[in-house]
């Protein structure tokens, strides 16, 4: 059932048919869409609903979109589904994240390898012993990306929850046991970065039988925060997004 109000659009981002490319990038913030769009050929504003915003433009020749999904897994996984019924079949998210490892620094790109799905999103589409794992092509474009670009990146596992709170002021929420004590957990099996959607996306992507990967800015890091080091806080998500594009820019040419 189509409970849109406009026949063929999708019901949350308004978007159907021809509308998307088959690629697609995966912001969270609605406001990046136009600065992302403008690395675009001849870039249309689509669709604007909810926390949903659509721009197509073409990337080589070949059609191109950005969509928003606002935050967290469960409108990053209704976007992902929508899109797919739009005709889209790869998706790089792009987005920012907090450091967990003290090698980790700001304004460094992290490049996600798997994700802890502390989030509830994936549970409604895979039992929990299934990993959140990207796909592998679009995680070596990623990475052929950031060495092309001469950034600093990192790749390895992200951890990805519902609260943002409960990560930055755990000892603070009823269930501060857990919290603290799995945060630590994470950071002892190497986890680089946190943040909200990859496991979900990950998780929706591998039921759809649709690629996906995800690169994201360093913003701060908290724990060279609590060991005195140097923690600048950064906003410019510019480099990770031409990562991102230069990434499609792989898929495209590979294809």
């Amino acid at each position: 059932m189509n409970y849109s109000e406009i026949a063929g659009k999708q019901y949350h981002i308004q978007t159907g048919k021809g509308d998307v490319g088959k690629y697609v990038i995966l912001p969270g913030d609605p406001k990046r869409c136009a600065k992302i769009a403008k690395y675009f050929d001849d870039a249309k504003l689509i669709a604007d609903n909810r926390e949903y915003v659509t721009y197509t433009g073409y990337l080589d020749g070949v059609k191109v979109s950005v969509t928003s999904t606002g935050i967290g897994g469960p409108s990053a996984a209704i976007a992902m589904e929508e899109l797919v019924m739009s005709g889209a079949d790869t998706f790089i998210r792009i987005g920012t994240c907090g450091g967990m490892q003290t090698n980790v620094m700001s304004g460094d790109v992290v490049i996600a390898s798997g994700a802890v799905r502390m989030e509830g999103t994936s549970r409604e589409y895979a039992p929990i012993e299934y990993p959140a794992v990207p796909d592998i092509q679009v995680v070596n474009a990623l990475i052929q990306a950031a060495k092309k670009l001469g950034t600093d990146y990192h790749v390895g596992v992200v951890q990805c929850k519902d609260s943002f709170y409960g990560q930055h002021s755990p000892e603070t929420k009823p269930a501060s046991y857990e919290l603290l004590h799995k945060w630590e957990a994470w950071k002892r099996m190497g986890c680089l970065a946190s943040e909200m959607e990859s496991a979900a996306l990950f998780i929706v992507a591998g039921s759809l039988r649709v690629r996906v990967g995800s690169c994201f800015l360093v913003v701060a890091n908290q724990e060279r925060e609590k060991e005195g080091l140097d923690n600048p806080v950064v906003h410019d998500t510019d480099m990770a997004v031409r990562v991102a594009v230069e990434a499609l820019r792989t898929l495209i040419k590979e294809e």
